[in-house]
């Protein structure tokens, strides 16, 4: 199940792989994603998949998100007991890669 959203300079695309109807899910997943806007002034394109481990039964819930700005794609995919907990896991790498982008068009 895919739902898509755009907001300001923001574009969230969220899709579920193996569940479907995770409503509070999508929302904070938007949420936390269009936080990222903070880091790149540009308009960003992100798409959050989420997605439900059978063979693991710890870290069984994975986040995946790619962030397309102009000529740079992110990705980053992290595991976690919960999505909540996966999405921010991932949202501390994107914020990293963000401003590492950032500060190198600084200093060309």
């Amino acid at each position: 199940m895919t739902n898509s959203v755009t907001s300001d300079a923001v574009t969230v695309k969220v899709t579920l792989r193996h569940s479907n109807n995770h409503g509070s899910i999508e929302d904070y997943a938007r949420n936390a994603v269009s936080g990222l806007s903070k880091f790149y002034a540009g308009a960003l394109n992100c798409h959050v998949i989420l997605d439900h481990q059978k063979n693991d039964h710890d870290q069984n819930k994975l986040a995946e998100i790619t962030v397309h700005v102009p000529q740079h794609d992110f990705v980053a995919r992290e595991s976690a007991p919960t999505y909540e907990q996966a999405i921010e896991n991932c949202i501390d790498v994107l914020e990293r890669q963000l401003k590492k982008l950032k500060e190198k068009q600084r200093n060309i």
